[in-house]
């Protein structure tokens, strides 16, 4: 396995798309799943420098805290709830451009202004987890991101 991440070009699509392969390479023949989103999580937050990078894992119909980088976040989100709680609820990527014109959005950092959740679903299609990504500047994500990132979580399907 590599110890470090070669990712090449300026824009956000060639940065994802030298990401990609590194990334599904990373989880591919990993069978721990508490490993491979800690790899996955430093890679995501170490290419593109967001604010928090990490995972909320479908425990007791809540969402609890998994590995991530970033300041210290929320532990549990119940089901429905905040950003989080909405894209597990709904079983979509959700991308909120200003998190404070989204209603009941979860104020985990004050220091978050836009946001992007995707959903991990098992092979059965249920949602086990979610990947959740804040930014400390408003309108960071868009459609770009949630191709990239949707294809990610796929590749960690095997772990749940």
């Amino acid at each position: 396995m590599a110890e470090h991440l070669t990712i090449q070009g300026e824009t956000k699509e060639e940065k994802y798309q030298t990401l990609l392969p590194q990334a599904q390479a990373l989880v591919q023949h990993e069978d721990d799943r508490i490993a491979a989103l800690a790899n996955l999580a430093a890679a995501l937050h170490s290419t593109f420098d967001w604010l928090w990078t990490g995972f909320y894992l479908v425990k007791n119909q809540q969402l609890v805290l998994g590995p991530f980088q970033g300041p210290i976040a929320c532990t549990r989100i119940p089901h429905g709830k905040g950003v989080c709680g909405s894209a597990w609820a709904q079983n979509r990527t959700l991308v909120v451009p200003d998190v404070d014109a989204f209603p009941g959005h979860i104020a985990c950092s004050s220091s978050a202004r836009s946001e992007i959740v995707v959903p991990i679903r098992d092979a059965g299609g249920t949602v086990v987890a979610v990947l959740d990504v804040d930014s400390s500047k408003l309108d960071q994500f868009d459609s770009t991101d949630a191709r990239y990132l949707e294809q990610i979580c796929t590749a960690l399907q095997h772990l749940f």
